[in-house]
């Protein structure tokens, strides 16, 4: 059975559409309700949102939706998504829910769950919830109506959690941060972090209306702290987006440093403070030249499928700890059980005060490989896996950059396109590489 509703990241849409309407939201709360009820009597969820207008009409729905099943829910509102993972565990809840679309515009939110253990759920219980789904509805008596309360202290909560991933005999006094928190669901908590650990804080992005969220500011938008960073002259710029589980981090030269070399600075930080790393998780996106730099530290890395989903379940095959994707998605599994944007950007802060230094100092010798990718239309009748002229090219390519680059080649799980992704050393055209092997659809 394929799932005909969960993506990658819960259930996500425009708002209005189907899926995202609050009678089907409404359905599906109801359908998860008796999906935990089969194990435990009396479940208790809990519901956090970003800052969307839709968050009010979908927190309704889901409230009366697991009410209506028997399910107790725990409402804790304006909230980032790695927040409401650490609250569920901390609580002892049976399950979290996060009313978001993370990067994604207001018009769109969607939904997503955590465990009692503050991590994603599997693809097995997203079937179990669909074919709950599928199920006349089982309204319960009044007697067993589930009770709705909120969590006052829910932010003060999840600001002490985040500054306790941060080293004790360590601060940020005398430091200048600008936050940008993208209009999002860390609008409020994120400048508290940095500025209770010492930091002065500039905020932008941290005014919320319900229609702009990610809208030219955050992590999607990095430009917009760039700009603020010299402008401010601060040291560091740190951009969350919506839903504040996604980092992008610039120094006071305005640089801008990507997952991949968050994910390398994460590992120098651990070296550097005499902890073994065995190995780090990235995907098939992350940059060859930090997969080489790691090698050349003794710490291997292995590629798993794009979506933090895909880093998480290969960390925890391997045993490992640290993982992330290039977008910005980082796991510090000994710190948090999902990703976290404002922890992430605590690892970077604390590796840099640890060292009295600067990222792009201990990033000097990670040059990343230039790297290009084409999105190629398929057409329906187009059989991609059976073109002998691109399997010609692909194999001349392969071998051109074998050691010195590498060729990656995936279908969309989306749209109706053949992704072509090129990267090489300096000195090594990747454009014209990519284009080559995309002409070979044109013969």
């Amino acid at each position: 059975m394929t799932r005909q509703y969960f993506g990658t990241d819960g259930i996500r849409g425009t708002v209005g559409k189907a899926p995202i309407t609050p009678d089907f939201v409404l359905k599906l709360a109801h359908a998860v309700g008796h999906v935990l009820r089969r194990t435990e009597a009396r479940p208790t969820v809990l519901i956090g949102k970003d800052t969307r207008i839709s968050g009010y009409m979908l927190e309704s729905a889901l409230e009366s939706g697991f009410n209506s099943a028997g399910v107790d829910v725990i409402l804790l509102g304006p909230l980032p998504t790695p927040g409401v993972a650490y609250l569920t565990r901390a609580q002892r809840a049976s399950l979290g829910v996060v009313i978001s679309a993370s990067h994604n515009p207001y018009a769109d939110n969607g939904i997503k769950f955590f465990s009692a253990k503050g991590s994603k759920l599997d693809d097995e219980w997203e079937l179990l919830v669909e074919q709950a789904l599928e199920e006349p509805a089982n309204w319960v008596e009044s007697i067993s109506l589930g009770r709705s309360k909120r969590l006052d202290d829910a932010a003060g909560r999840y600001i002490e959690f985040c500054k306790s991933t941060f080293a004790n005999d360590l601060t940020l006094k005398g430091l200048k941060i600008v936050v940008d928190a993208a209009n999002g669901a860390a609008y409020q908590i994120a400048p508290k972090v940095f500025h209770e650990l010492g930091a002065e804080v500039l905020s932008i992005g941290c005014s919320p209306d319900g229609f702009n969220i990610n809208k030219d500011v955050g992590a999607t938008h990095p430009e917009a702290l760039v700009k603020a960073v010299l402008e401010s002259k601060a040291d560091f710029g740190i951009a969350l987006d919506g839903d504040a589980d996604r980092l992008q981090f610039v120094d006071k030269a305005g640089r801008l440093f990507n997952g991949d070399e968050i994910l390398y600075l994460m590992v120098d930080e651990r070296l550097g403070n005499a902890q073994k790393v065995k190995g780090v998780v990235g995907t098939l996106m992350t940059n060859m030249a930090v997969e080489l730099a790691l090698k050349d530290r003794g710490v291997n890395m292995v590629r798993a499928k794009v979506g933090d989903r895909y880093v998480l379940e290969e960390l925890e095959r391997k045993g490992w700890i640290l993982g992330g994707e290039g977008s910005g998605h980082l796991l510090a599994l000994d710190k948090h059980t999902t990703g976290d944007g404002i922890i992430s950007a605590l690892q970077v802060l604390q590796a840099c005060v640890r060292k009295q230094t600067t990222p792009a100092e201990i990033l000097k010798d990670v040059k990343l490989f230039p790297q290009i990718l084409l999105n190629l239309p398929l057409k329906p009748d187009m059989d991609w896996q059976k073109n002998v002229e691109f399997k010609r090219r692909n194999a001349e390519i392969t071998e051109q950059l074998k050691g010195q680059g590498r060729l990656l080649i995936r279908p969309s799980g989306t749209e109706p396109l053949l992704r072509i992704m090129v990267e090489a050393k300096e000195g090594i055209e990747v454009k014209p590489l990519a284009e080559y092997l995309a002409k070979a659809f044109d013969i």
